[in-house]
C-alpha cells in the first residue's frame, strides 16, 4: 500500500498581498509562485508575530500559552540574565514526537526553534537559532554528509543593512545549502511528513523590502534576480512533489506577515521616560536586563511584551497582585497614546491573561502590544532614545501570512492561525485532539 504522504512548505515571512503583487508584476520569472498563490489564502500569525513564536506552534499545534515560547528571548526571573530561546523551552510534544508514536516517520529541514536538536522518529536538521550545525542535528550520522555538502544554519546578516551585495551573495549560499540537504533527506521516500523552511525570504524582507516592494528602487532589479532564484528552489521542490505517488497533500505557509518599516519603537524607553523602568546602572549592551532596578513598576522585552515587575515573579518585583489592575489600565493608556509625526504607533494593546490560555500562562507577559503597519516595536536596554532606525527596513506583521493547500482549504479561509496548520497535519494523519500532557 502506498503512504499517504504529506509535504509542508515553509516561506517564512511571506505575506500573500506581496505575493500576489510580485507575481502580477513578475510571472514569468516567479512561475513557481504563481502555482502557490493561484490558490493561495491567508493564516493569522500568533502574537507575538516572531518566528520562534509561531513555528513552535506550527510544530506543536497549539499556541504559546500551551508550548511556552513568547519571544526571542526568555528572562531568568531570579538573576535577570536574558538569553536566546530554544527547543527546550518548548513544553508541549511536537507534531513529530505524534506521528513516531504512530509509527510514522518525519524528516524536517530548517524549521526553526528545533535546536538543539533531540531524537525523532526520522531526521531533523534544526534552523534558526541553532548555536552550531552539530546542535542542529539528529541522528547525527547526518552531520558528515551535511558538512561535505557545505551546509550552513543560516547566511551572515549583520552587514546586510551596509552591503546589499553581500547580504545577497549570503542568501544564495543559504539557498545552496537548503538544496544540498533536500537531496540527502528526500530521495529515499522513507518519510511520511516532510517538512522544509525557506528562510532566506525572510532576512531579505527585513533589510531590503522596500526594494522588494517597489519596483522604482534602485535594487528592486537584485531583489528579483534573487527571488528569481529561490522560485527555482521552490519549484525544485513543487517537481518533487509531483513526483510523489498519490495519495499526497502539500501544504504551504508563512510564519508571519511583513511591511515596510518606518520607526523602531523602543518600548523600555517609554517605560523609563514615564518612570516606570528604573535602571541601576548604565546598561552594558542591548541585552543587559540586569540593570532593572527593583523600584521598577514594568519593563518590556521585544518585541512588545510588557512584564509588570510583580513580588513574587521577579527577584526584586515589588508590584503587590492588588496594584496590578490599576497598573495595567495606565500602561495600556501609555501605550495606546505613542504617536510619532502625528502619528498613532499601536494598533491594540492586549491582556496577556485574556489572550493566552493553556499550562504555560505563568510565563506570559502581561501586555501584548501589537502596532500599526510601519512601527517596529524594540524593548533594547541601552538606547537613547524611543524612536530611531537602526538598518532594517522591514518588519514583521501579524496579518495576512501566506497559505497553500492543494486540499483547497486555503480559499475557505481556513485554518485561521499558524497553530491550525500543525493540527492539518496532525488531522491529516488521523490524530485527534491534542494531548494534555507537558514536557517538564
Amino acid at each position: 500500500m502506498t503512504r499517504p504522504r504529506l509535504v509542508v512548505l515553509g516561506l517564512d515571512g511571506l505575506p500573500l498581498a506581496l505575493a500576489k503583487a510580485l507575481v502580477r508584476a513578475n510571472a514569468p520569472r516567479l512561475p513557481n509562485l504563481a502555482r502557490l498563490t493561484a490558490q493561495a489564502g491567508s493564516v493569522e500569525a500568533e502574537l507575538p508575530e516572531l518566528s520562534p513564536v509561531n513555528w513552535t506552534s506550527f510544530f506543536t499545534a497549539e499556541g504559546p500559552g500551551e508550548h511556552g515560547v513568547y519571544g526571542f528571548t526568555v528572562l531568568d526571573p531570579a538573576s535577570y540574565a536574558l538569553r536566546i530561546a530554544s527547543f527546550g523551552d518548548v513544553r508541549r510534544p511536537t507534531i513529530f514526537d505524534r506521528l513516531g508514536e504512530r509509527g510514522l516517520v518525519s524528516r524536517v529541514l530548517n524549521l526553526p526553534n528545533m535546536a538543539p536538536a533531540r531524537p525523532l522518529r526520522g531526521m531533523l536538521v534544526a534552523g534558526f537559532v541553532a548555536p552550531s550545525l552539530e546542535a542542529a542535528v539528529y541522528p547525527p550520522f547526518l552531520l558528515g554528509p551535511l558538512k561535505a555538502a557545505g551546509y550552513r544554519v543560516e547566511g551572515d546578516t549583520t552587514r546586510g543593512a551596509a552591503e546589499p551585495e553581500y547580504l545577497l551573495d549570503q542568501l544564495r549560499l543559504s539557498l545552496a545549502a537548503r538544496r544540498a540537504a533536500l537531496d540527502l533527506l528526500w530521495p529515499d521516500l522513507a518519510w511520511d511528513l516532510f517538512v522544509c523552511v525557506l528562510t532566506e525570504t525572510d532576512r531579505l524582507f527585513h533589510f531590503l523590502f522596500p526594494a522588494v516592494e517597489r519596483p522604482d528602487h534602485p535594487l528592486h532589479a537584485d531583489c528579483l534576480a534573487f527571488l528569481s532564484e529561490w522560485d527555482a528552489l521552490v519549484g525544485d521542490i513543487l517537481a518533487r512533489f509531483d513526483a510523489l505517488p498519490e495519495p499526497k497533500r502539500l501544504l504551504a505557509l508563512a510564519d508571519h506577515g511583513f511591511c515596510a518599516l518606518t520607526q523602531e519603537v523602543d518600548l523600555n524607553r517609554v517605560l523609563a521616560g514615564a518612570g516606570l523602568l528604573r535602571l541601576s546602572r548604565p546598561a552594558r549592551d542591548e541585552w543587559d536586563a540586569g540593570v532593572i532596578a527593583e523600584d521598577s513598576r514594568a519593563f518590556a522585552l521585544d518585541p512588545g511584551r510588557v512584564y509588570l515587575h510583580r513580588r513574587g515573579r521577579f527577584a526584586r518585583g515589588r508590584v503587590a497582585e492588588a496594584e496590578a489592575p490599576a497598573l495595567l489600565r495606565d500602561l495600556t493608556d501609555l501605550l495606546l497614546g505613542l504617536t510619532w509625526e502625528g502619528r498613532r504607533v499601536m494598533n491594540r494593546v492586549l491582556r496577556g491573561a485574556e489572550l493566552y490560555q493553556g499550562q504555560a500562562t505563568t510565563h506570559a507577559p502581561d501586555l501584548i502590544c501589537v502596532p500599526e503597519p510601519g512601527f517596529d516595536l524594540k524593548a533594547k536596554f541601552d538606547r537613547a532614545g524611543v524612536y530611531g532606525l537602526y538598518g532594517r527596513h522591514g518588519m514583521h506583521r501579524p496579518e495576512d501570512a501566506f497559505f497553500f493547500d492543494t486540499s483547497g482549504a486555503g480559499l475557505t479561509g481556513k485554518p485561521a492561525r499558524v497553530r491550525d496548520v500543525g493540527r492539518l497535519v496532525l488531522e491529516h494523519f488521523g490524530i485527534g485532539d491534542t494531548p494534555d500532557g507537558i514536557i517538564a
